[in-house]
């Protein structure tokens, strides 16, 4: 019994692994995390914007002041979908060992902007009609909404590229006598073109039928997606499943990164949208509730091992050694070292409340949104940033948040306590039984 259940979870930690390593996810989580900075200043953008300016300025001034968060707005989430694709690229061909990853990144931002709609109808400002216009690109196509329209350009894009520009037969060789930047670029002509083209001829297909590529992506699999994987039950799954990976020595990025931490992105980009517009934000689940409710101290909810390691089990120095190690990087939300250290990975009775915490922690945030105590969160802010600042940041300042993110950090610490008393007579025991041999 012991060798099957060795075996399945040998099994099931290959499968993980491969999936966290499977190149197209991988060029996915490489290029969202390049991106994150542009999306933590468009979450400071919307701060300043709704809550530092209008405490200090109002009517036209407040307007001319909020220049600065609009433009920040659209220079970041209103083109979300135009960064991603050809970050996309980029990192596909980088993790290909594909030479031409420059070449890449400009095909795929110009296969997506070639998907676009040709014309829009739009309603002006101060006006109930609508007029249809052309020769325009919208903010709203090529923001959020087209964010998993930048991912299948760039994903399919790159792929045709990288697959065309390897057939000899199909590169012109200009000869040693031309400079190597403008050799490559012949080299990859052909290809180029028919990958344009074929991305046009699309366009044309779907453009008579009275369509584009974003109102499809958008209705038949990005919506979609996100009901399932952002549902509170697809969020517990998918999360626990990446923080028990963690307990055997795999970044739950593996999990978490690939099939969660896109989508948590897009509500959150959706979110400071709707306030940057004067709107509730409409996503529970979104990236700051990952920092700020399930994942405070880090994976695992482990700044409540900390607290719990310094209340009740100080005196065993062990631990205390470990503990006052993790306590500054906790802070800071960076916990390698009390995962290893303690350790948490392959450690039974630390296991179980590494994975529950965050359920407990991730339930009573969404209870406390669901129920209308709390709004929900609408400010991107870094990973890195400490407890009770992250609350205040991410919620513009709302004090109901912290004290829901401080009730959190007790029940977790209530958690680990029992289970830090049986590892701690584990590991006294196993030093005694180790001492006899």
């Amino acid at each position: 019994m012991d060798n099957e259940k060795r075996s399945f979870l040998d099994k099931f930690t290959e499968f993980s692994v491969r999936l966290g390593n499977q190149v197209h996810l991988k060029s996915l989580r490489d290029a969202f995390a390049t991106l994150m900075p542009a999306f933590i200043i468009a979450g400071i953008a919307v701060l300043f914007n709704n809550v530092f300016f209008p405490w200090v300025f109002e009517g036209e001034m407040l307007a001319r002041m909020q220049v600065f968060g609009n433009s920040i707005t659209n220079g970041t989430l209103n083109i979300a979908g135009l960064l991603i694709a050809p970050m996309i690229a980029y990192f596909l061909c980088r993790n290909k060992n594909n030479p031409s990853a420059i070449n890449a990144t400009f095909l795929a931002t110009t296969c997506l902007v070639v998907m676009l709609a040709m014309s829009h109808v739009v309603t002006p400002n101060g006006l109930e009609e609508t007029v249809s216009v052309s020769g325009v690109m919208l903010f709203d196509d090529v923001g959020t909404k087209g964010m998993f329209s930048g991912i299948i350009c760039g994903l399919v894009s790159t792929e045709l590229f990288i697959r065309l520009s390897s057939n000899k037969r199909l590169q012109i060789n200009l000869g040693d006598q031309v400079p190597p930047a403008v050799g490559k670029s012949f080299s990859t002509l052909i290809p180029t073109i028919i990958v344009i083209s074929s991305f046009a001829i699309l366009a044309t297909i779907l453009a008579a039928f009275n369509t584009d590529l974003i109102r499809i992506i958008s209705t038949v699999i990005q919506e979609p997606l996100r009901l399932v994987n952002t549902s509170i039950f697809g969020f517990l799954l998918i999360y626990s499943t990446g923080n028990f990976l963690f307990t055997l020595g795999i970044h739950q990025t593996v999990i978490n990164g690939a099939l969660l931490d896109p989508l948590l992105l897009v509500n959150m980009n959706e979110n400071m949208q709707a306030v940057q517009d004067g709107a509730t934000p409409p996503n529970i689940l979104n990236s700051a509730f990952v920092t700020v409710f399930a994942q405070v101290g880090g994976t695992g909810f482990t700044i409540s091992l900390i607290i719990a390691v310094l209340l009740f089990v100080r005196k065993y120095k062990p631990f205390r050694d470990v503990v006052n190690l993790s306590v500054a990087p906790g802070l800071f939300n960076i916990n390698e070292p009390i995962i290893f250290g303690l350790p948490i990975v392959f450690n039974l009775p630390m296991i179980i409340p590494f994975v529950a915490s965050p359920i407990i922690a991730s339930l009573i945030g969404y209870f406390a949104t669901s129920i209308g105590f709390i709004e929900p969160l609408s400010v991107m802010v870094p990973w890195t940033t400490p407890p009770i600042l992250s609350a205040l940041l991410a919620s513009k300042g709302d004090f109901k948040v912290v004290f829901i993110q401080v009730l959190i950090i007790v029940v977790c610490t209530a958690i680990y306590f029992p289970f830090l008393k049986i590892a701690q007579r584990v590991a006294i025991k196993s030093a005694e039984l180790e001492k006899t041999e």
